[in-house]
């Protein structure tokens, strides 16, 4: 007997009574899905490769950093760390150490240096007005009127030995010794500077003072006026010449007293060698 079962209609519904969309092509819902599945495999894949990445970077950072620090612990931080920090220390222990040693010596050096300095040069003019009280008192039995604090002295050039200080007609020259009158006049009172108390003025017999004026060296009358009183005095500088010394004008310092064609006369000073011989000065006992 013949089958005469009819076959089911394309466009007849499921079993379950869902009608199957036919505005699609079939599977695409299953393509969908794969599509999704895929890119969050890549995705996920790609997270992890980036966070290997960062982790070797990570680990070769700390290994450059400290070569004996085992990579991925929390050592090479705190060893990095504590590294330098000792060095650091040290170092600064070194230099603090080494300062305060060597700035002491220095200064302690310098001070005394500096200390000795003019406590050699201070001294001198105290030193020779003592000689000259000295003197003075040795001689005062045959001056009148001298005292401790002042003396009778001549003064005689360095490199003319036999002439001496003279006042001749109101100047001072430089003139040989002959007569009682010419040792009466090469003979001065040597007291304190009238403007300077530790530098020297030079009185004469009868009350007059050596003064320069217009630079030239001579005996006057104290006027009683400043100007006076600084241009008679002068003061002992040490000389190239043992035992002479060069007097220095107070009012007219770098100008020293010298003699030039036997004229007493203040010149500014020179380094030269006929200089130093013309300004250098002995101060001897007085001749009268």
């Amino acid at each position: 007997m013949p089958d005469s079962t009819t076959p089911p209609s394309p466009n007849s519904p499921w079993e379950n009574g869902w009608t199957p969309d036919s505005s699609r092509p079939p599977g695409t819902r299953r393509l969908w899905l794969a599509g999704a599945l895929a890119l969050t495999t890549v995705l996920t894949c790609v997270a992890t490769i980036a966070v290997m990445d960062k982790s070797h970077d990570e680990a070769s950072r700390t290994k450059e950093a400290d070569p004996t620090a085992p990579v991925g612990s929390d050592g090479p931080g705190l060893l990095s760390y504590a590294s330098p920090s000792k060095k650091s220390t040290s170092t600064a222990d070194e230099h603090t150490s080494a300062s305060p040693k060597a700035a002491p010596t220095t200064s302690a050096a310098a001070v005394t240096e500096h200390s000795s300095t003019p406590s050699a040069k201070a001294p001198a003019p105290s030193k020779s007005t003592s000689s000259h009280g000295s003197s003075s008192s040795s001689g005062s039995s045959g001056s009148s009127g001298s005292s401790s604090s002042a003396a009778w002295k001549s003064v005689r050039s360095v490199n003319y030995p036999d002439r001496y200080w003279q006042v001749s007609g109101g100047y001072v020259k430089l003139n040989p010794i002959g007569s009682a009158a010419a040792r009466r006049a090469a003979t001065f009172k040597l007291v304190k500077g009238l403007a300077n108390s530790s530098c020297y003025s030079f009185a004469t017999a009868d009350g007059s003072y050596l003064r320069h004026r217009n630079f030239i060296l001579r005996a006057e009358r104290n006027d009683g006026s400043p100007l006076f009183k600084q241009d008679a005095t002068f003061c002992p500088r040490p000389s190239s010449y043992s035992g002479a010394v060069m007097l220095e004008s107070v009012n007219y310092p770098g100008r020293f007293l010298r003699h030039q064609n036997f004229q007493l006369k203040l010149d500014r000073y020179q380094n030269g060698n006929l200089y130093q011989q013309d300004s250098a000065f002995r101060l001897v006992d007085g001749l009268n």
